[in-house]
């Protein structure tokens, strides 16, 4: 990491640290960052807690769908990891899982799904802007208060993620599953043609 662990962190912290170890089997290598800052440590702890509470209203398995797509578009290696980690969990489709990064061309993915990943690039992907169509779609599935939740959602996962790279945050080996970070597969190039004689003359 560019920014090294403290020896010590201040006690405000020491149950998020307990907690993740007791999860994770290890504390997580971003809680050693925003843990020299207590309140912020809080503070992001405490939001993407209620983001992924089980009363939300986007389902736990397109949650994680979104914060790895996230991570991938971001190529945060600690987030792949991590998010794929709950992914598995989550997700009874090895399968979906693997075709994560090149979700247009897989048949994998339900409309809901596909409708959410495309926000998703859309919010995440510079050059890239959310239109009316977008937001059509959602509603088929989700009320105004549960894209605002979705919104907050991919927004969160893009800030821990966007973090996390800045501050070269390495992987932890949570996930064995080979999540490629974002391989989306570009149009075939057309070959350039060779001028013919008439063009040379």
């Amino acid at each position: 990491m560019r920014i090294p662990a403290k020896q010590h962190y201040s006690f405000l912290i020491k149950p998020l640290l307990w907690l993740q170890k007791r999860h994770y089997g290890n504390v997580l290598n971003p809680a050693l960052l925003w843990g020299r800052r207590p309140a912020l440590f809080w503070l992001v702890a405490g939001f993407f807690g209620y983001l992924d509470r089980k009363s939300s209203p986007v389902t736990p398995v397109t949650r994680s769908l979104v914060c790895v797509r996230v991570s991938q578009l971001n190529d945060c290696e600690f987030c792949v990891d991590a998010n794929g980690m709950k992914l598995a969990e989550r997700c009874d489709s090895v399968e979906k899982i693997k075709a994560l990064a090149n979700w247009q061309v897989s048949d994998l993915f339900e409309p809901q799904e596909r409708s959410v990943l495309a926000y998703v690039e859309a919010i995440t992907i510079t050059g890239q802007r959310v239109d009316e169509e977008m937001i059509a779609q959602l509603k088929q599935w989700y009320d105004d208060d549960a894209i605002v939740e979705l919104t907050a959602l991919i927004s969160f996962q893009n800030l821990s993620a966007k973090f996390n790279t800045a501050l070269d945050v390495p992987k932890q080996g949570f996930c064995s599953l080979p999540i490629q970070p974002n391989e989306i597969q570009q149009p075939a190039k057309q070959p350039i043609a060779s001028p013919s004689d008439d063009d040379k003359r």
